[in-house]
């Protein structure tokens, strides 16, 4: 073959290799762009779901958050009165 047929050759190659990648690249870029608009829709309705379902929710957490620090106030004497408790019956 001849010298000039195989820098054609080459050129020809890069060129196809070029177009390729760049197609390749723009159907990359047409997913990624729809899944770009799936995740806003997803991230308008959880806004929607945190606004509508959890924010009035954060009372009740409060509430039971305050009654349960009661009971894990308790605890340590609970606790101290099981163990003599528990000393006794080993006697």
């Amino acid at each position: 073959m001849s010298r000039t047929l195989l820098v054609v050759l080459s050129v020809a190659e890069a060129a196809l290799l070029v177009a390729v990648l760049g197609i390749a690249l723009k159907r990359i870029q047409i997913r990624l762009t729809r899944i770009g608009e799936g995740l806003g829709t997803l991230g308008s309705a959880l806004a929607g779901v945190e606004t509508g379902h959890l924010r009035p929710l954060g009372q009740c957490v409060r509430d039971i958050n305050a009654k349960l620090e009661v009971i894990l106030g308790a605890l340590p004497g609970i606790a101290a009165k099981a163990a003599i408790v528990a000393q006794r019956r080993v006697r």
